[in-house]
């Protein structure tokens, strides 16, 4: 299965349901909190083309976005595929 991270903070509604959906699947994941860690922020915002709101996930070198856009990935199948490695 093909690694996944998810950059996240706390009390964030959005993270909270696209975690909900890697564990509905039984996704074993990385969760990085951004929370109070600027740097850690900075890193996300440059690794995901400037990007600043969470979640951001990857999928193995596949940058997903958001949670909305794990759920386009979840309803078109592709989330399986890339899951799949």
């Amino acid at each position: 299965m093909a690694k996944v991270v998810i950059y996240s903070s706390n009390y964030c509604p959005f993270c909270m349901r696209a975690k909900r959906l890697l564990d509905s699947k039984q996704v074993e994941y990385k969760e990085i909190n951004v929370d109070g860690l600027p740097a850690v922020r900075a890193e996300m915002t440059r690794l995901a083309g400037g990007r600043t709101s969470v979640p951001q996930i990857w999928v193995g070198n596949t940058y997903i976005g958001g949670c909305d856009e794990l759920f386009v990935c979840e309803r078109s199948g592709q989330l399986n595929s890339l899951l799949a490695g």
